[in-house]
C-alpha cells in the first residue's frame, strides 16, 4: 500500500509540473502570435531557439538567423498585414521537452485569409521554453 501511495504522489507531482509547463507554453504561444502580427523582433528572439530548424509551408528550411534577418528588413508598423490566432491547440509535455500542435489562422479585417497546421518541438533550457523545431503546412480549404 505504501508503494501505491508513493506512486500516486509521483504521478500527481508530474501532472502538476506538466500543468505549469502547459500554461507557460500556451502563454508563450499567445504572446508570440501577438508579436508575430506586428513583426516584433524581440518576441521572435524569445520564442525561437538559436539552433532552430524551421520548415516553412513552402518547403524551405532555415533557422533563427534567417528569421531574425527577415524581421530586420520588415516594417513593424504595417497595420494592413494579417493578425494571427490559434485554434485547436494541443500541448504535450515530456519533462524538458514539449510538442505543440495547432491551426494557425491568419485574418485581415476579421476575414480569414489563410490556415496552416503548425507543429513545434520545444526544449526547456535555463528555465525557458524555446522552439527548436517548427513545421508549417498549408491547411486545405
Amino acid at each position: 500500500m505504501r508503494v501505491f501511495a508513493v506512486l500516486l504522489m509521483l504521478i500527481a507531482g508530474t501532472t502538476h509540473a506538466g500543468d505549469d509547463s502547459t500554461a507557460a507554453l500556451r502563454s508563450l504561444l499567445e504572446t508570440f502570435l501577438a508579436g508575430a502580427t506586428v513583426n516584433d523582433a524581440a518576441v521572435h528572439n524569445r520564442f525561437w531557439a538559436d539552433d532552430l530548424v524551421y520548415t516553412s509551408s513552402s518547403g524551405a528550411r532555415f533557422g533563427k538567423a534567417e528569421i531574425m534577418a527577415g524581421l530586420e528588413q520588415g516594417d513593424q508598423t504595417d497595420s494592413n498585414g494579417p493578425t494571427y490566432g490559434a485554434r485547436d491547440v494541443n500541448i504535450r509535455v515530456f519533462d524538458d521537452t514539449a510538442v505543440l500542435t495547432f491551426t494557425l489562422v491568419a485574418s485581415v479585417n476579421d476575414e480569414e485569409t489563410g490556415r496552416y497546421f503548425n507543429s513545434g518541438v520545444f526544449r526547456k533550457r535555463d528555465g525557458q521554453w524555446r522552439a527548436i523545431v517548427w513545421q508549417a503546412t498549408v491547411a486545405d480549404e
